[in-house]
């Protein structure tokens, strides 16, 4: 049994979790200094083991040893968040080879060729949103831009039907930041979107479309590859994850070029600069602090640390991409930098795969906005920003601007 290292104070403190919390960086940056591995509580103050350097990361992401299965969890230690088995079959709980089998399944959808396929209409519903806010001067670009353009795109994707969409975003914003004072909110949300996702099958099946839930009911009730729970919790995790983590990323990056005028400038004075800025601002501020949760298949040793077999490892993507053994000077946005290998994205077999479909959403919401606003500019001091007050996004609550 490897040797323990004596828990330190919990890190999940109010400078993290706190909604207001502006820059979580100087803390991250603190607890990579003072070492690779802290034994930590988790969100629900149960024990855990966070990873804060880049290479321990990265390469932990990749480790085979270090399982996304619950069923490798030891008794009584933070797993996150908990769903009914109907949406916990996903293959952020999978290992192979049943992710292997799964991921090949719905791969297809998320090709390069899919996705260029996706950009005119990607860029039309980006259009259209800023023509509805165009007059006004002044808009919340949360709720009127970067959280109605993926929703629609995965929801067009998925064929769902527009009028479901605002109920699932306030589905979303329950799960991913609960509120402690009101406990039985995201309790109601897995209810409704188990019940919303029953009905969705149902009515694939009895009426199928030119869509990927119809396609995926066709796997599962022609072919066998699926079971109903996987089916479902496929359907959920493509939703959940296509759409929460886009919106964080358009949101995120939006802000760092309007809180840097000079990387701002320098955009727009090479457009083709984009695609490259997108993965710097993906490093710069991604929408994902941690990487799921991971456990032990065997007592194994991180960054000279020892973690026993079953407890829980969080890998912490904000810390990695901070690390200045990584980046030089990472805490300055570079959107000339050479941003390879960030892992905002993931890494390994369980990279994001969705992220062709986010990168293609956020360098085309960028281009428009910019496009279409020359004067664009905060309504609101950086530092008077609200944060979701959760370690599962990063992302704001409201970005006023002008233009």
């Amino acid at each position: 049994m490897p040797t323990s290292t004596p828990a330190p104070p919990p890190f999940l403190d109010p400078e993290l979790t706190a909604g207001p919390t502006a820059d979580p960086y100087a803390v991250y940056a603190r607890l990579r200094e003072a070492g690779p591995v802290h034994r930590v509580a988790g969100t629900d103050g149960l024990p855990a083991w966070l990873v804060t350097r880049y290479d321990d990361v990265r390469q932990a992401l990749a480790d085979p040893r270090l399982s996304l299965d619950k069923r490798n969890a030891a008794p009584g230690g933070y797993q996150g968040l908990a769903l009914p088995p109907a949406l916990d079959a996903n293959l952020l709980n999978m290992d192979p080879p049943d992710h292997t089998r799964i991921r090949r399944l719905v791969s297809q959808a998320f090709t390069p060729r899919r996705i260029a396929l996706l950009r005119e209409p990607v860029r039309k519903t980006a259009d259209l949103l800023l023509d509805a806010i165009a007059p006004h001067g002044h808009a919340d670009l949360i709720a009127s831009y970067a959280a109605p353009l993926p929703i629609t795109v995965i929801c067009d994707l998925l064929g769902v039907a527009p009028h479901h969409r605002q109920d699932f975003r306030s589905w979303t914003d329950a799960l991913v930041a609960p509120d402690p004072a009101r406990p039985d909110r995201a309790k109601g949300a897995v209810r409704s979107m188990l019940a919303f996702f029953t009905r969705l099958i149902a009515d694939k099946r009895a009426a199928p479309a030119d869509d990927l839930v119809s396609g995926l009911i066709a796997v599962r009730d022609h072919e066998d590859r699926l079971s109903e729970d996987e089916l479902m919790s496929l359907v959920f995790l493509i939703l959940f994850a296509g759409y929460e983590n886009t919106v964080h990323l358009i949101g995120n990056a939006t802000l760092a070029l309007l809180s840097h005028p000079g990387q701002l400038a320098a955009l727009r004075a090479d457009p083709g600069q984009l695609s490259g800025a997108v993965e710097e601002l993906a490093r710069y501020d991604g929408p994902a602090p941690l990487a799921i949760r991971r456990f032990p298949t065997e007592d194994i040793t991180i960054g000279g640390v020892g973690i026993p077999a079953g407890e829980t490892v969080l890998l912490s993507l904000a810390s990695a991409h901070r690390d200045p053994h990584r980046y030089a000077e990472p805490d300055r946005l570079d959107i000339g930098r050479d941003a390879t290998g960030h892992l905002a994205l993931g890494h390994g077999i369980h990279y994001c795969l969705g992220a062709p479909l986010a990168r293609m959403e956020t360098e085309i919401a960028l281009a428009a906005l910019l496009d279409r606003f020359p004067g664009l500019a905060l309504g609101t001091p950086p530092e008077g920003l609200r944060w979701r007050p959760s370690l599962r996004a990063r992302g704001l609550l409201a970005l006023p601007v002008t233009y």
